[in-house]
Order: structure tokens, then sequence, then C-alpha cells
């Protein structure tokens, strides 16, 4: 794999290799080299299946991290090539015409982030959210409780919990009330220390 690691960098200007196990490496090159680099790896390197696309929503840089993971049968081996593209008008080169199946997936990023794949078929066509309105739903910036207050009607008796606390309680609940009764032990110590000092 090192190989075909110092060919992308050398070809497409990568980045250093996010080596996660033996068997799968991540590697960042410009969003302008993506194609190249997929059509290189599936013609010239054997990865020739995809297995997936996916993005991650990085607000905080104001990018969109996008992951082209591949899988080599000959090598047994997977590597992931990442591009970071802009949120402003998110826009990335499609890859329907290196696997047909791509298609699909850059319809669900363009209905769940907003990401736009020109030339791809069928992009702007409904996928999952039909007649959705608004900020695509896995944005970073989707306020889901205000889409909820504004879409739901609200029922009485509702409330809302700390998912921490309700989770231990739920899960663990002997073990949170061994917890209260240390906790009323202690204060209670506490106070008759207090009334005899």
């Amino acid at each position: 794999m090192k190989d075909t690691i110092d060919k992308i960098r050398s070809m497409f200007d990568g980045g250093d290799a996010d080596e996660k196990r033996e068997d799968l490496v991540f590697v960042t090159v410009p969003a302008t080299q993506v194609v190249d680099c997929l059509g290189y790896l599936r013609d010239r390197a054997g990865y020739r299946h995809l297995v997936m696309i996916s993005a991650v929503d990085y607000i905080e840089r104001g990018v969109f991290q996008l992951t082209y993971l591949l899988h080599s049968y000959e090598k047994q081996n997977d590597i992931g090539i990442r591009a970071d593209i802009g949120r402003d008008d998110a826009s990335m080169d499609s890859i329907h015409r290196l696997w047909a199946a791509a298609q699909v997936y850059q319809r669900e990023l363009r209905e769940m982030f907003g990401i736009d794949f020109p030339g791809s078929p069928r992009v702007d066509e409904p996928m999952l959210l039909e007649g959705w309105e608004g900020i695509p739903p896995m944005r970073r910036d989707f306020d889901t409780k205000k889409y909820s207050e504004e879409t739901f009607f609200p029922r009485e008796g509702r409330k809302t919990a700390d998912p921490a606390t309700h989770m231990a309680e739920k899960n663990y609940a002997s073990e949170e009330q061994v917890k209260r009764s240390v906790k009323d032990l202690v204060r209670g110590r506490r106070k008759r220390k207090g009334n005899d000092g």
C-alpha cells in the first residue's frame, strides 16, 4: 500500500497518510484532483470497488470533508480519499462515470448535506425527503429542536430530561439508588456534625 500512497502524493498532491489499520489508510487530496485520483486508483492500482462516499460537516472550519472509500480485492485492503470543499455553495465533481453506483451516494449527499454534484443523474430528484424544504438535515447548523417545534404539534405530558441522567436511571437503576443513598448518608452526617459542633 505504501507504493500507492507515494504515487498519490506525487501525482495528486496527496497529504499525509492516516493509517487506521494495516488494511485501511486515508489520504487527503485537493478537491480538484479527486476524480483523477480515483480514476488512477480504479484503473491502475486495482481499487475497483467503490464501498461508499460519505461527508462530515466541519462547520467550525467552514468545510465539508468528503471521503471516497475504495476496496481492492487483489490486495485485500481499503483506501479512503478525502477532500475538503467549502460549505457555501458546496459543489463537487461527479464520479458517476467511474462507478454508476456513485450516483446514489451523490443523491443522498445532495439531499442530506446540500452538496451539489453537477451532471450526476437525477441528483436534484428527492430520494428520501420528498417535499423537504429548508436547510438539509445533516448539516450541523440544522436546528432539530426548532424543526420539531415547528413541524409537530405539542403534546401534553411531554417532558425533557438530561440524556445522561435519564439513561443512567433507566439502565442502571440500582446503582443510581445506591449513589443516592450514599449521598443522603453523607449529607445526614454533615448536618449532625454541624449541629453537634
